[in-house]
C-alpha cells in the first residue's frame, strides 16, 4: 500500500463543483489501494478577499500580525471541512485537520514562519483507521508563543511536501490547473511542452528564476528530504511530470542540456552611481540593503573609472523584488554621506530571462544560443548572472515574452501541440 500526498490549489478547490470533483479524484486514488492525505489552499481568491475584509477595517492590518495569521487561516480551514465533508457525503471516510493538528510546528514570526519540526500523529492514526486526512496548508503552531502562525507565499505546497517527509510518503502530487511542468509557461508561450521529469536540480532553478508552477521553499524541502513531486492537473488524468529528487535507480540517460525557460516580471533594478572605488564599499552598501530587509538576486559592478586611484568611482547594480524597492532605495538615501555615492537610479520595468538545464554543465555553446537568439529578436541585454546550470538576463519587461518565446524556439524547446491551461487562473 502507497502513502500519497496530494495538494489541490485555490483554483482546484474554487466552488463547490470543484470541491466535490477533488473529493471524488481523492476518493478513487484511496481506491486503487493507497493511504491519502491531502493537503488544500483556501477557495479561489479567499485570501485576498480576507485581506481585503482586513484593510477595510484598518489602514494598517499588518501592524496586528497575530490577528492577520489568525484571519488569513481561516480560508484554508473553510476548505478543508468543506472537502472533508464532501469526501464523507459520497460514501468515504475523512477527517480534516488545521496545521496545528496535524503536528506542523513552526518558527514565531508571523507571516512568513518556518516549519522547525513535523509530528503527524493524529495524520498517521487517521490513516491507520482507513481515514483520508485532510489538512489546512500555509499553517502551523509556535510551540513557545502558543500562537497560530502562516507560513507565506506558497505555504501550502510545503505544507503538503513536509508531511510527506514526515510520513515518509511515496510521492507529494501536487495538482494546479495544468498538466504539468512545462519548458515555458503555457500562458506566455502555448508551443511549450511538458516534461515527463525534471532533476530537482533544474527544478530549484527554475523556480528561483519565477517558474510559478512549484514555489521555491516546497522544492528545497523535498531536495533536502528526498521527496519525490509529481505535479499534474486536477482537471485531467494526464501522469504528468514527476520531479525526481534523487536519480532513479539504473537510469542512466543523458541529462537535457535545457529543461525550460523561465520568465519574471516580479524584479526591479537599483543602480547606486559613483561610489567610492575602495576596499569594503560594497559591503556597506549592501548592509544597508540587508538592514532593510530586501533579498538581492543578481549584482554587477562595473570597472572603476577616475584620473587617478584616489578619485576612482564605481556603479553597482542589483536587482530585487518590486515590493523592495521603495524602502531599499530610501535606505541608501539616508546613508548616502556615509556612502558617498553620487546618486541612486531605480528601475521597476525590467524583466528576468533564465535558461536552466542540468545538461549546461557539460555542453558548450548554451550561451552562443541564447545571446543570438536575443540579438536576432532585436532583445537588449542589461544585466547577466550565471550559475553551473543557468543562465539568466535582465532585459526591459515589455520585451520580456517576445524574448521568452525567441529563445525558447531557439533551443528546439518548441511542440506542435498548444498546451492546454484548464482553469486560466494559475494555481
Amino acid at each position: 500500500m502507497a502513502l500519497i500526498v496530494q495538494k489541490f490549489g485555490g483554483s482546484s478547490v474554487g466552488d463547490a463543483d470543484k470541491i466535490k470533483h477533488v473529493a471524488r479524484r481523492v476518493i478513487e486514488t484511496q481506491a486503487a489501494g493507497n493511504q491519502v492525505v491531502v493537503v488544500v489552499s483556501a477557495m479561489g481568491d479567499t485570501t485576498d478577499e480576507l485581506i481585503d475584509l482586513a484593510q477595510s477595517v484598518s489602514t494598517d492590518p499588518y501592524a496586528a500580525p497575530r490577528e492577520m495569521d489568525m484571519l488569513l487561516t481561516s480560508g484554508e480551514r473553510i476548505s478543508m471541512a468543506l472537502l472533508a465533508i464532501a469526501i464523507n457525503s459520497l460514501g468515504a471516510n475523512s477527517r480534516s485537520f488545521t496545521g496545528s493538528q496535524a503536528g506542523i510546528m513552526t518558527s514565531a514570526k508571523h507571516g512568513d514562519a518556518r516549519i522547525a519540526e513535523v509530528t503527524p500523529t493524529r495524520i498517521q492514526e487517521a490513516l491507520d483507521a482507513g481515514d483520508i486526512a485532510i489538512v489546512a496548508g500555509f499553517q502551523g503552531f509556535n510551540k513557545d508563543s502558543k500562537d497560530i502562525t502562516t507560513l507565506g507565499r506558497g505555504g501550502s505546497d510545503t505544507t503538503a511536501v513536509a508531511l510527506a517527509a514526515a510520513l515518509n510518503a511515496d510521492v507529494c502530487e501536487i495538482y494546479s490547473d495544468v498538466d504539468g511542468i512545462y519548458t515555458a509557461d503555457p500562458r506566455v508561450i502555448p508551443a511549450a511542452h511538458k516534461l515527463d521529469a525534471i532533476d530537482i536540480e533544474s527544478m530549484l532553478e527554475l523556480a528561483a528564476a519565477g517558474a510559478k508552477i512549484l514555489h521555491i521553499r516546497a522544492v528545497e524541502y523535498a531536495r533536502r528530504h528526498n521527496v519525490d513531486l509529481r505535479v499534474r492537473s486536477t482537471f485531467s488524468t494526464d501522469p504528468g511530470t514527476i520531479v525526481y529528487s534523487t536519480k532513479p535507480a539504473g537510469a542512466n540517460m543523458e541529462e537535457p542540456v535545457v529543461s525550460g525557460i523561465a520568465t519574471d516580471k516580479g524584479q526591479a533594478k537599483i543602480m547606486v552611481i559613483g561610489i567610492p572605488d575602495v576596499p569594503g564599499k560594497a559591503a556597506e552598501v549592501f548592509t544597508v540593503v540587508a538592514e532593510a530587509g530586501a533579498n538581492i538576486d543578481m549584482i554587477v559592478q562595473n570597472t572603476p573609472t577616475g584620473s587617478d586611484v584616489v578619485d576612482a568611482v564605481s556603479d553597482i547594480g542589483f536587482t530585487l523584488p518590486k515590493g523592495d524597492l521603495a524602502k531599499v532605495a530610501a535606505a541608501l538615501e539616508a546613508n548616502k554621506a556615509k556612502l558617498g555615492f553620487r546618486v541612486v537610479e531605480v528601475d521597476d520595468e525590467i524583466g528576468k530571462l533564465s535558461v536552466v538545464g542540468a545538461g549546461m554543465r557539460t555542453h558548450s555553446g548554451v550561451s552562443a544560443t541564447l545571446f543570438k537568439a536575443l540579438a536576432d529578436a532585436s532583445i537588449n541585454i542589461e544585466m547577466i548572472s550565471t550559475s553551473e546550470i543557468r543562465i539568466s538576463v535582465i532585459t526591459s519587461d515589455v520585451q520580456l515574452d517576445d524574448a521568452a518565446r525567441a529563445v525558447h524556439t531557439a533551443f528546439g524547446l518548441d511542440s506542435d501541440i498548444d498546451a492546454v491551461v484548464y482553469a486560466g487562473t494559475g494555481r
